[in-house]
């Protein structure tokens, strides 16, 4: 064959405007019809070389074509985003983070059971937004100010991470333009939270890179943050020189590692996986230890528990225990993924620094590995550790390499230290560290996903006794209990809504034949003429105030509002004006019998939407006024029960788990914010319930729930 007199040098080209997250990966897949269960036939390791020469070069323009400027990269005041490796996008609702009997963060608690099942954190995201954001007009800053001791408070819970050594971000939501206006632009206000709470960084919710405005308002009030863009696969990458860190989402599963793109780009850009509803973290912890970055270890998924099995709690503590130590080598600038290895399915990256080199070294195969792993160029005087088993290594010598055996679990993980200067004194200590997990293999630990069990809230029966004044008599019956939940997100996985007494686990969805024993309820919901008589008569004050009756003026109802249903009450306040009066809150089955009757009908009136039969709906940015609660008799049910759907939510019954308060709201409000869909839904209809997260009675109370009451007959 005639030699071309051409010469390149390298084939491998790659587009700088259709590249997405991930780079293409070494070696040609086979055609069809091998395309995907004939990847076992790519050649990775003779692809390496010309791969990696074609992607240095593909770098070297990119970052010319991007305006890469690396100026926040080397604030001092951020290195701390370059050994982020474990973050967590935690609910403020977390009753391991705040407990509601003593009104006081529990940030010690929350973090000891976050290094007991993995190893713990080095930041956290104060998620306190999402999903309960839109059951009102307030906004996203509003809702700050509403956690326990308000913006205050949540400074003393940052001091708090911070004496532990963890960092902590706010969310901001680009979406939230349907509630009350802010008044000022998103950036200014976000700065101004930073500054006052000392947070480390702002994470953008949906944002495909967060805008440099955000860094600018910062900086102008002297604080430097971090930005983390929740994607940035939308994004141009001239983001990356101000958003010094990102999550990354839906990680390949394919049997070569992806090489995340900006990490590529800049070796100091700590990405941080995201799986959120994932049940089996392995794939994503290895990409983690191969690309040396990190991973976004969220569980609480907007009051779905959805935690690490004990083997990837496991896995997680080994692998950013490897990684926080080396955290300089990982974020080095001579970074090589895709290092020369010697088996099928196993592939290691490598990276140097001064005086050591590190390889990380990943198991791609469902089964063990043993043996002869990898060969490294060997320097004279050199020391070898294998720093996953904690064992110092003699590799056998053959042509100027050094080469190593090392057992690999299946879909396991690896590590070689390679030492050619002094050995740090610290070294010892990490090896006694990782010697000890490894005497227990990963195989060991239960891979079993279990969703958490749920508790209904139990209620005290009423004494019996003749039909109280504005109630309505609801006879024994058998009756079809079927109602869904609407909480946007979860899909309709195992462990998403809630889990009624007669059902094995939470779940979406739910149906169950019920005996219905007789009981009375409230003809109307409580008003807040009744509220003020209860108020008068028994002297309740509640113990946080925050937000209590803040539509009252002066201790009473606005004129004109005796007749509305009182709101702006949590579910403790509601529980004891119903204590007081003798009475309960209903179980929501016994609400929704009340409300359907026998004939499963879709509304209280019927099958058809009657908007004379409720108010009008409110689409503007602030809540409407409700109406009284006599105003639309056509809304009444079977029974005659009135104002059950569309003025105000009700409260109804509380689950825990041993992470999450929700309580079920029925008969949805009147408010419906515009311009996003990820305010919380409504749920107008007889067999769909809403779900509020819940916290503190200040943060609970809400100016679109009220309640109702039953009684026992």
């Amino acid at each position: 064959m005639t030699q071309s007199p051409h010469r390149t040098s390298s084939d491998i080209k790659f587009s700088h405007a259709l590249t997405g997250p991930f780079l293409p990966q070494p070696g040609k897949a086979p055609g069809w019809p091998f395309a995907d269960m004939g990847r076992w036939k790519i050649d990775v390791d003779g692809a390496i070389d010309d791969w990696l020469q074609g992607l240095r070069e593909w770098r070297t323009e990119h970052l010319i074509r991007i305006g890469f400027d690396d100026a926040v990269y080397r604030r001092p005041e951020l290195a701390w985003a370059q050994r982020n490796f474990v973050h967590v996008q935690m609910m403020a609702e977390d009753r391991y983070l705040y407990d509601p009997d003593t009104g006081r963060y529990t940030v010690d608690r929350y973090l000891d059971d976050l290094v007991a099942r993995y190893g713990g954190v080095d930041s956290v995201l104060l998620w306190y937004i999402y999903p309960n954001i839109g059951i009102d007009d307030r906004n996203q800053f509003d809702l700050i100010e509403a956690l326990p001791g308000g913006i205050e408070g949540v400074r003393g819970m940052v001091d708090d991470f911070h004496a532990r050594g963890v960092k902590v971000l706010l969310p901001t939501m680009p979406w939230d333009n349907g509630t009350r206006p802010p008044g000022k632009p998103d950036w200014e206000r976000m700065a101004d939270l930073v500054v006052a709470t000392g947070a480390d960084g702002i994470n953008g919710d949906t944002y495909s890179g967060v805008p440099r405005a955000f860094l600018e308002a910062c900086d102008a009030r002297g604080r430097s943050v971090v930005l983390q863009p929740e994607t940035t696969a939308q994004a141009g990458d001239h983001i990356l020189s101000w958003n010094v860190q990102s999550w990354a989402k839906r990680i390949p599963t394919d049997t070569i590692p992806v090489v995340l793109k900006l990490k590529w780009l800049e070796p100091r850009h700590i990405i941080n996986i995201e799986n959120r509803w994932g049940r089996e973290r392995n794939n994503d912890l290895q990409q983690a230890f191969f690309n040396g970055i990190g991973y976004n270890a969220w569980e609480n998924v907007f009051g779905f528990m959805n935690q690490l099995t004990p083997r990837d709690g496991e896995t997680l503590r080994r692998v950013a225990t490897v990684q926080r130590r080396f955290a300089p080598l990982l974020v080095g600038a001579d970074w090589t993924p895709f290092a020369h290895t010697l088996q099928a399915g196993v592939f290691a990256s490598r990276f140097p620094g001064e005086g050591m080199t590190l390889w990380t070294i990943v198991n791609r195969n469902e089964y063990a590995v043993d043996g002869e792993q990898i060969a490294l160029p060997h320097v004279e005087g050199a020391r070898y550790f294998d720093v996953w088993n904690g064992i110092p290594l003699t590799p056998r010598m053959a042509d100027g390499q050094a080469v190593f055996a090392l057992p690999l679990e299946g879909r396991g993980f690896g590590g070689v230290l390679a030492v050619t200067g002094a050995v740090p004194e610290w070294l010892s200590g990490l090896l006694d560290t990782m010697r000890g997990h490894a005497a227990t293999p990963l195989a060991d630990y239960s891979a079993a996903w279990r969703s958490l069990q749920q508790e209904l809230v139990a209620v005290t029966p009423t004494a019996r006794g003749a039909l109280p004044k504005g109630m309505v008599d609801i006879p024994a019956g058998t009756f079809d209990f079927a109602v869904h939940g609407v909480v946007i997100e979860g899909y309709a996985a195992e462990g998403v809504d809630v889990q009624y007494p007669w059902e094995p686990n939470a779940r979406r969805h739910h149906r169950h034949r019920l005996d219905m024993a007789a009981f009375a309820i409230d003809r109307f919901p409580v008003t807040n003429a009744a509220f003020k008589l209860f108020l008068d008569t028994s002297g309740y004050r509640p113990s946080d105030a925050h937000n209590f009756l803040r539509h009252w003026l002066d201790g009473a109802p606005l004129a004109g509002w005796e007749n509305k249903p009182v709101v702006w009450v949590s579910i403790e306040d509601a529980r004891a004006y119903a204590a007081w009066a003798g009475k309960r809150l209903p179980r929501e089955w016994e609400w929704q019998f009340a409300a359907q009757g026998t004939d499963g009908r879709r509304y209280p009136w019927g099958n058809d939407w009657n908007p004379v039969a409720v108010p009008e709906p409110a689409c503007g940015r602030e809540m409407p006024v409700p109406a009284d609660v006599d105003a639309h008799p056509a809304g009444a049910s079977p029974f005659g029960v009135m104002d059950l759907v569309g003025n105000v939510w009700q409260w109804t019954d509380e689950y825990h788990d041993d992470h999450v308060r929700g309580a079920v709201l029925r008969g949805g409000s009147a408010y419906q914010p515009q311009t996003s869909h990820w305010y919380f839904p409504q749920a107008y209809a007889l067999d769909q319930h809403g779900k509020l997260l819940l916290m503190s009675p200040g943060k609970d109370r809400s100016a679109g729930i009220g309640f109702r009451c039953v009684v026992d007959r």
